[in-house]
């Protein structure tokens, strides 16, 4: 997809967003539940269900999926598309793109040892290596936008808000 084709795609979209403000919402939900053995939560995705256990740090054996890797792991595919969304609409040609996400927890604070730790995950990076003409100037304005326009790295920024009830 090139540019003029991705703008042709949204076009009626930010046109309908703009005129209707409210049909801009988009719900979005995940779905899981507590099925598997050991100290472990299954969680529903795309490819199938993944089941999510305690990190090595916290307990866990290593035979499930973190669920802090599962955050960078969102993060990560969140910033991709938004960086090839943003290039293709400023133009930009990228050969290859490699990328990752670095960040820490503290598992002091998750294990509830230190009141004082952080809990989550901090110090996250979000790396590209592109293999590209753009200018640096190009580039910056790529990470900027893809910094803006991440839906999931804007959500870390708010704190969920964790409900209870009864079945």
């Amino acid at each position: 997809m090139d540019a003029a084709e991705l703008r042709a795609v949204q076009a009626p979209l930010k046109e309908l967003y703009r005129d209707e403000p409210s049909t801009a919402i988009t719900p979005l939900t995940a779905h899981g539940r507590i099925a598997s053995a050991g100290v472990t939560f299954d969680v529903d995705q795309f490819a199938g269900v993944s089941r999510a256990g305690l990190h090595r740090a916290t307990g866990g054996d290593g035979a499930d999926a973190c669920s802090g890797d599962m955050l960078l792991e969102a993060l990560l595919a969140c910033a991709g598309v938004t960086l090839h969304s943003v290039a293709t609409a400023m133009g930009l040609e990228l050969r290859s793109v490699t990328g990752r996400v670095d960040g820490t927890f503290d598992a002091r604070g998750t294990l509830g040892i230190d009141r004082d730790a952080p809990v989550g995950v901090q110090d996250l990076v979000v790396t590209f290596v592109v293999d590209t003409d753009a200018d640096d100037a190009a580039l910056e304005r790529l990470a900027t936008s893809t910094g803006r326009y991440c839906v999931v790295g804007r959500s870390l920024a708010n704190e969920p808000e964790i409900r209870i009830t009864r079945a």
